[in-house]
């Protein structure tokens, strides 16, 4: 699909490949399902300990795997002198139990080692890429995890892809054929700053509802942009 631009801006500061596609994407997500806000809902540490939680699971179970680790573990130190196979048992519900266990655990462990104490909060002081850095460092902690955590518990502007994210990114021609660790770069450098939060809540609510591994391209709110459905649809014409 021919006609679309990319331009360099200065953004919040910083500079921006701003597509003229992913600036009309967000327009039209952000009408449908509204431009979201960020609001801080859980810790630093809580929120790195959900996300690892919540790799390959539904939200529904990687809460409750959460809820019964708190229950069983009130204070995250515990943790640390556990044994894999409580903390497995605990997130049974989760999937992939024994390996988010040795995860979780591995991940305080470092981070107890590298501070002196199981506290992320310091991460809100220093920069954006300081705080990438030192999350990623974190044994089982990838690109992802660390953007989840900077994110949702500081509102950086750290953009995580999700498997939703990746799909509909890809049939709107957003990223080519990247797979998820080189998407995290590439949509990075082109949503702007203040919209970082929106795009991914928003993208992920598409995702579930419209654009799902059989997407309704007709339903779609996007298919006036998207390549895949004009392949299907040439019908459709470009908003």
């Amino acid at each position: 699909m021919g006609g679309w631009s990319a331009k360099l801006i200065n953004v919040s500061g910083g500079r921006c490949v701003v597509n003229e596609k992913v600036i009309r994407v967000i327009e039209l997500l952000n009408r449908e399902y509204g431009e979201k806000k960020w609001k801080k809902k859980f810790d630093p540490l809580d929120q790195l300990i959900l996300t690892i939680l919540s790799q390959n699971t539904s939200d529904k179970n990687s809460y409750a795997a959460f809820s019964n680790l708190k229950r069983k573990y009130p204070i995250w130190e515990d943790l640390i002198s556990a044994s894999e196979e409580g903390i497995a048992e605990a997130i049974r519900i989760g999937g992939l139990g024994n390996i988010k266990a040795r995860r979780i655990k591995e991940a305080l462990i470092a981070i107890m080692e590298k501070r002196n104490k199981l506290d992320l909060s310091y991460l809100k002081e220093i920069s954006t890429q300081e705080a990438l850095s030192f999350l990623t460092k974190l044994k089982g902690v990838g690109p992802k995890t660390a953007a989840c955590v900077l994110l949702f518990s500081f509102g950086k502007p750290v953009l995580p892809v999700d498997t939703h994210i990746h799909r509909v990114s890809k049939r709107l021609s957003l990223i080519g054929n990247a797979d998820r660790l080189k998407a995290h770069k590439i949509l990075q450098e082109m949503v702007p700053e203040e919209q970082v939060y929106s795009f991914h809540i928003n993208m992920i609510e598409h995702g579930r509802r419209i654009c799902k591994p059989k997407p309704k391209c007709l339903e779609c709110v996007l298919n006036g942009v998207c390549d895949s459905a004009r392949r299907f649809y040439p019908e459709l014409e470009k908003t």
